[in-house]
């Protein structure tokens, strides 16, 4: 095996050898897991999707952090943050990211977000467009879609925690990612832990607010915020994405007055991860181009 090949097979075998801090600071009231990383003089900070953690990361970490900072982290009531009751809404999901930037007085980072986190970035960098330098959104969530698809998304979410066996988790995880023989027994074993934590199931309900329609729709990412977003921004989409074919994606691509599109090809909801190799070098020629 090439040493590509084993640095893309666990998350410590991507950071075993690399300097790293993994940590748990009280931030905005919760107690919030957070990776940091890499070298360079920009941050870029990685924002997972749905009931998503710092691992959905694993294969990018190495190559991004050669040359930026890397900051990924869990939000509130997901992965190993303080877990919460009630409703999760974008306002709150930024309010987290403000104060977690402001902790660590991060100035002006690349926001890099897959589906839920595209949708965050998307909302915080029009209200904010002055703290961010740029936007990577993978597969940005936050459109209406059809309410059935979202019972059958809520129900599958809410199997996998109440019930998360093995079988449960990978089926889960095979909805995000197109080969199931790309799903490693790693990224099965943590989202088991995680989902198998007391309070994950009231946790899971309140980060399943957004798939309510009445939520959703206040929540929503409209065509302005597409059209009225001032950074520079990479549209990422894949060739077996879920929400639409790749004609959807490049046309949210087309909407944004510094857009680009890129697809990549042989993956799902998690290029990310299925091809890290097309993601990574994508984002960094996009984050080049952004420099010069």
């Amino acid at each position: 095996m090439t040493i590509r090949g084993v640095h893309h097979r666990t998350l410590w075998s991507q950071i075993a050898d690399l300097p790293h801090v993994l940590e748990f600071p009280e931030i905005g009231g919760i107690r919030t897991r957070v990776l940091r990383m890499g070298r360079g003089d920009q941050t870029i900070l990685m924002l997972a999707g749905t009931s998503g953690h710092i691992e959905a990361y694993t294969h990018n970490l190495r190559a991004l952090g050669e040359h930026y900072q890397i900051i990924a982290y869990d939000y509130p009531g997901h992965g190993y943050s303080t877990l919460v009751k009630g409703t999760l809404e974008i306002a709150d999901y930024i309010e987290h990211l403000l104060a977690l930037m402001d902790h660590y007085d991060l100035d002006r980072p690349h926001l890099c977000g897959e589906s839920l986190g595209g949708w965050i970035a998307l909302k915080v960098a029009r209200r904010h467009p002055e703290r961010f330098a740029s936007l990577i959104l993978s597969a940005p969530g936050g459109r209406m879609i059809p309410a059935d698809r979202m019972a059958r998304a809520q129900s599958m979410s809410r199997r996998s925690v109440e019930d998360p066996s093995w079988e449960n988790v990978k089926a889960r995880l095979n909805v995000v990612i197109h080969d199931a023989e790309a799903i490693s027994d790693e990224l099965v074993a943590v989202r088991q832990a995680i989902y198998a934590q007391p309070g994950f199931v009231d946790s899971m309900n309140a980060i399943l607010a957004l798939q309510d329609p009445e939520i959703r729709r206040r929540n929503s990412v409209t065509d302005a915020d597409y059209e009225n977003q001032p950074l520079p921004a990479l549209l990422v989409w894949t060739d077996h994405e879920p929400s639409g074919d790749p004609g959807v994606g490049r046309a949210l691509a087309e909407k944004m007055p510094h857009g680009r599109f890129v697809l990549v090809e042989g993956a799902a909801h998690w290029p990310q991860w299925e091809e890290p190799e097309q993601f990574n070098a994508a984002v960094l020629r996009f984050l080049r181009e952004q420099a010069s």
